[in-house]
């Protein structure tokens, strides 16, 4: 169960002195209180409850180096002023792994600001090409609203049948 990532919660017997009925989950799900209580014919009964996230509550913005305003000239002085073979004498090779390695994260935090991204809550089937059909058919409503043309309406009206042959073949 631990090479699927699975964990199994139920550690008494259920059946006799054997453990036949199980819940596994997730190690990131919680399940509390769980029983096993009265019997139901020769089982016994298993009383849980599973703690869930609301699907629909939105994630919280995510902070990300934004290193189109880094610092990359004083970064790499920063790192180039250290003397490496001082640092790492008579160490390790796990000491030796983590003195550039933290080195790196200090500078990164001195000299690449961070920016804060809103969550992408797309569903999974909305791929870029639906993305991209969606903004066609939208240019092509514009179009149609503007100039209000034949050519435009049968535009628009393929835009919309492509959006919806795309989406049902998902």
């Amino acid at each position: 169960m631990n090479t699927n990532s699975l964990q199994q919660h139920v550690n008494e017997p259920t059946r006799g002195n054997n453990i036949l009925d199980l819940v596994m989950t997730t190690t990131d799900l919680s399940i509390n209180g769980l029983e096993v209580t009265d019997k139901i014919g020769d089982h016994q009964m298993i009383d849980f409850s599973l703690e869930v996230q609301d699907p629909n509550t939105r994630t919280q913005h995510k902070q990300v180096l934004d290193y189109k305003r880094a610092n990359l000239e004083l970064m790499k002085e920063e790192l180039g002023s250290y003397n490496y073979e001082v640092l790492m004498n008579y160490k390790n090779a796990e000491e030796c792994y983590m003195i550039p390695k933290d080195k790196i994260a200090t500078a990164t935090d001195h000299h690449i600001p961070r920016k804060r991204i809103r969550p992408i809550n797309n569903p999974p089937w909305f791929s870029q090409e639906i993305k991209r059909l969606i903004t066609a058919r939208q240019h092509s409503y514009r179009r149609l609203k503007r100039y209000q043309t034949e050519p435009h309406r049968q535009e628009h009206i393929h835009a919309c049948r492509a959006v919806k042959r795309t989406i049902k073949s998902t």
